[in-house]
């Protein structure tokens, strides 16, 4: 039995410029009790036309309520698509300013660009290892060997605080042998 026009419109994936619209509809209704044609159109700096189109093509895959005139409402698939946009936006946002000190404005055009390509197990991973930063003395040349324990048994202090006096150590004793020279 073959898939009518419209069950093939719903199985083919969709595309950044969608997930973005999904995104911004998301972040909208966090923002606003009703989402407009016009408040979409001023976020993704669009023409209304143009937001128009695309809801009618959202519409189609069901992931939005759309009906010419009235308020967009994410369906629940659309829901969770723009939510997943939403968390990949801020992993990666938190990622490139906090971590790699990149300035918010670049960070979040790039957070933007790289969100629609980030794999469920690269954004687990990077999620953990911000995580392990955070937590976790930056010390000693194996520190990075440790994020992986930590992403396979979780935070534990203790071995992070051996870790720091491990290296503290160690470097103490390079010290000591530089002024001996």
């Amino acid at each position: 039995m073959t898939a009518s026009p419209s069950e093939k419109i719903k199985k083919k994936p969709l595309t950044m410029v969608m997930e973005d619209y999904l995104e911004a509809i998301f972040d909208l209704g966090k923002e606003k009790k009703y989402v407009r044609v016009k408040d979409i159109a001023a976020r993704m700096k669009v023409k209304m036309p143009t937001v128009s189109s695309m809801l009618k093509t959202l519409s189609d895959r069901g992931l939005v309520h759309y009906e010419k005139y009235e308020y967009v409402e994410l369906t629940d698939k659309g829901l969770a698509i723009g939510r997943e946009m939403r968390n990949r936006h801020e992993i990666l946002f938190e990622f490139l300013t906090e971590i790699l000190k990149i300035d918010k404005k670049t960070a979040d055009e790039d957070a933007c660009k790289m969100e629609h390509a980030l794999s469920p197990a690269t954004k687990d991973s990077l999620t953990d290892f911000i995580s392990f930063i955070q937590t976790c003395p930056r010390a000693g040349e194996n520190w990075l060997k440790h994020f992986m324990e930590y992403r396979l048994h979780g935070h534990q202090p203790e071995k992070c605080i051996k870790q720091t006096e491990g290296f503290s150590w160690d470097f103490q004793k390079k010290i000591r042998s530089l002024k001996n020279d």
